[in-house]
């Protein structure tokens, strides 16, 4: 995680339910300082914190996340917040089952600006997309999705705001349903049984 963590906060009030079938086994960053990792401290959740300058290059820092994650054994990953790209050693290791948040309805407005590409863009409906990671930016195949009406009062930070919170719900009811159920990926369709 790197930002303020709502989403980890609401996965970890949905995990202090045992009827909702997960756990919150660990929690990394990728710089320090970070409100998520005191939300994770605060819950009693092991934490980790690994930036990229720690080391020399970007496949020894993508060698030591795959190494202290797996250490953790984790049956699903989720990067919301988490603003590095993965690596290839990453990818081989835990593919299929690393999934990442995008406060857009995918494919539309990859990156780091969805909200304000969506503005931009005149769209009157924009949401936000649950995916597994692949080697591509926001690309993966799509676990869920919610849409969000774009009102004409909107600014970038007020329409970001209310897909946070649509993407929270989704996050929360799709973990749950992945953790208790499964899911299988074929070529680029997500199916939980």
């Amino acid at each position: 995680m790197s930002g303020t963590g709502t989403n980890l906060q609401a996965l970890l009030d949905a995990c202090a339910d045992d009827a909702y079938g997960a756990r919150v086994v660990a929690v990394g960053a990728d710089r320090s300082g970070t409100f998520a990792i005191e939300r994770a401290g605060l819950a009693g959740v092991p934490t980790f914190v690994l930036e990229v300058k720690q080391y020399g290059q970007r496949a020894d820092w993508d060698a030591a996340l795959t190494q202290v994650v797996a250490d953790y054994t984790p049956d699903l990953i989720v990067l919301a917040g988490f603003m590095k790209l993965v690596g290839p050693v990453f990818m081989a290791r835990f593919g299929g089952r690393i999934m990442n948040t995008h406060p857009a309805l995918s494919p539309s407005f990859p990156g780091m600006h969805g909200p304000r590409d969506a503005l931009a863009y005149g769209v009157k409906v924009t949401g936000c997309t649950l995916f597994f990671v692949d080697q591509g930016i926001d690309t993966g195949p799509i676990v869920a999705q919610a849409a969000v009406p774009v009102l004409e009062t909107d600014d970038e930070n007020s329409l970001h705001d209310r897909i946070k919170a649509v993407e929270r719900r989704l996050l929360v009811d799709t973990v749950g349903a992945l953790a208790r159920d499964g899911w299988t990926v074929i070529g680029r369709k997500v199916t939980i049984p």
